[in-house]
């Protein structure tokens, strides 16, 4: 399954995720990362504009070899998409990116040029596929129910949230290709439920049974996902190469999660509405 593993990187350029007490990984750590996941099969990093320092880091540390994936912000009177673009680029010391995403969606939706200024870029061969990192259902109904048909698209997908499920069985009737965020669901499922607020009690019963599994959930939690036969990649974030190391172990475990279709509050599934 390793090969369907994606390298995220937000954690490169940025403190983040619930579980996260180790703060912003330094490139010392990025190249140990990078140098373990090229060992191990891994072909593809996930990253963005908007990640803080992650690209100008992964440049740095020379990610000449993978397929990379960043990811545009809407244009600001300050810096137009083609300038965070270039400075993505220059900061990834690459000259092609195997893809672009639109990280606000919708600004596509209410601007086709940006979506043909995308098409350009690929006629040139600047970039192989081009799409959207999708956050919710309805914002993919949006935008593809106005014909903008997307090479590879990114969404959140993990063992409590199957919202797009239908969206990417569907798009990869056509050929799309499907990338999944989000297995962990930033780190909630391995946080003492006793440390969460009351913003979380619909899924502490939950995470009490799944923890339950001890050392092998995270490598149960990413099985969850890779053997779905419509996903092409699953990315997840680690803090440091023993993190990677053991998700990777994690996942030869021969058991699986049993089949739930869990209907959670779409607050609690978007870890952008969680109380700060």
């Amino acid at each position: 399954m390793i090969n369907k593993i994606g390298l995220g990187t937000v954690q490169f350029g940025l403190n983040y995720g619930i579980s996260n007490e180790k703060g912003i990984t330094d490139l010392e750590e990025v190249r140990n990362i990078i140098s373990y996941a090229k060992d191990i099969g891994i072909d593809l990093i996930d990253t963005a504009y908007g990640y803080g320092k992650s690209e100008e880091v992964l440049g740095s540390a020379g990610v000449n070899s993978f397929k990379i994936v960043t990811k545009f912000l809407p244009a600001t009177p300050e810096i137009s998409i083609q300038q965070q673009i270039n400075i993505s680029l220059y900061r990834l010391n690459v000259q092609h990116l195997y893809g672009i995403l639109a990280h606000r969606p919708l600004d596509v939706l209410n601007n086709s040029a940006i979506w043909n200024y995308l098409l350009k870029l690929k006629q040139d061969k600047i970039v192989g596929k081009i799409g959207f990192s999708f956050n919710t259902p309805e914002e993919a109904d949006m935008v593809l129910g106005k014909g903008f048909i997307p090479d590879l698209i990114q969404v959140p997908f993990n063992y409590l949230d199957n919202r797009f499920q239908p969206c990417m069985i569907e798009l990869k009737k056509g050929d799309c290709e499907i990338h999944v965020r989000s297995p962990f669901l930033q780190g909630l499922f391995f946080v003492n439920p006793i440390n969460l607020s009351d913003f979380f009690e619909e899924v502490k019963p939950i995470i009490i049974q799944l923890q339950k599994h001890g050392n092998i959930l995270n490598g149960l939690l990413l099985k969850y996902c890779l053997e779905k036969s419509f996903i092409d990649k699953v990315i997840f974030g680690i803090n440091n190469k023993e993190q990677l190391r053991l998700n990777i172990e994690s996942i030869r475990t021969k058991e699986s999660l049993p089949i739930h279709e869990y209907n959670i509050a779409h607050e609690i599934l978007t870890p952008s509405n969680w109380p700060k």
